[in-house]
Formats: structure tokens, sequence, C-alpha cells
């Protein structure tokens, strides 16, 4: 039998399911809270907040997807959704017009406004006041090498998509 089909042991198991459990626990509050305060998805969540991180408020959609992890056409919908409501703008990029740029409103920045302390209160409460600063620290650390060796092998929804060269 090979490692990589060798049963998990004990240790590994509850690690597995401890993480699945926090998980799911974590993203049913933060689900239920965004859908209250804002009627906003996850993913419009993190769409929202990577604009507002962005400089001057926008992105690529590529650029924007590879920092998702939703399929590309799942994120085009939910694109269209937040610029139906006012919250975003799509636009074709002025260099490339296959390329679409993708800019918050100051609709949707107050919007993140509002629902970003409920968010902060229902992350801490649930996450972080269990924790003592170091377990901060290496819970940290030890997720974001497990993030970076999943990103090195993502699934197609989470690849980069190459860029062609102009011609």
């Amino acid at each position: 039998m090979s490692p990589e089909t060798a049963p998990l042991d004990a240790e590994q198991l509850a690690a597995y399911f401890a993480l699945m459990e926090v998980s799911t626990l974590l993203q049913h509050a933060v689900d239920e809270h965004l859908r209250a305060d804002g009627d906003l998805s996850n993913v419009q969540f993190q769409i929202l907040m990577r604009l507002s991180g962005a400089p001057e408020g926008r992105l690529r959609m590529t650029d924007l997807a590879d920092g998702v992890v939703y399929s590309r056409s799942g994120l085009t919908y939910q694109a269209g959704l937040l610029e139906q409501r006012g919250l975003i703008t799509r636009s074709p990029a002025p260099d490339d017009e296959r390329s679409v740029i993708v800019a918050v409103t100051g609709a949707g920045r107050d919007l993140i406004a509002r629902v970003l302390p409920g968010h902060i209160r229902v992350v801490r409460r649930l996450l972080f006041d269990s924790l003592q600063a170091t377990d901060v620290e290496v819970l940290g650390a030890v997720l974001g090498r497990v993030r970076d060796h999943m990103r090195a092998a993502p699934p197609r929804s989470a690849r980069p998509r190459t860029r062609r060269a102009k011609p």
C-alpha cells in the first residue's frame, strides 16, 4: 500500500473531523449573519471585501476569480447579482476588451461597513475567543502552510488563468 492510500491514523482522523466541524459551524454562523444583516452570500461578501481592499477598489475579473475559490461561471453570476443591486460595476478593461474590470461602488462600501462589525463579532466569538495569542499564531502558520500546499495544485476554479501574449 502506498503512503498516499494508507489509512489515516486516529490522530489524523480526529484532526480532520475537528477541522471539518469547525469549518462547517463557522461557515453556517457567518452565512446566517451575512444573509440577515446584508442579504449577502459568503462569496458576495468575499467579492466586496477583496474589491474594497484593492487599489482604487478595482480588480480584473480574472484576478478576482483567482483569489475567490469559486467556479468562474458562478463568480460571474454572483457579480451580476451584486451589479443589479448597485454594489459593484463591471466594465471592459481599457487595455484589453476581453478583460472585465470590477469595481466596488459607494453603496458596496457602505454595505461592507454595515455588515463587517457583525461579521467580526461572529468570527471572534466562535473562533478566536477560545484561543490564546500563541494559539492564533500557530493556527495561522499551520493553516497558511496547508493553504499554500493546496494552492500549489488548486481545483480548476481556483487556478490562475494563463494570460495569452498580445500579438
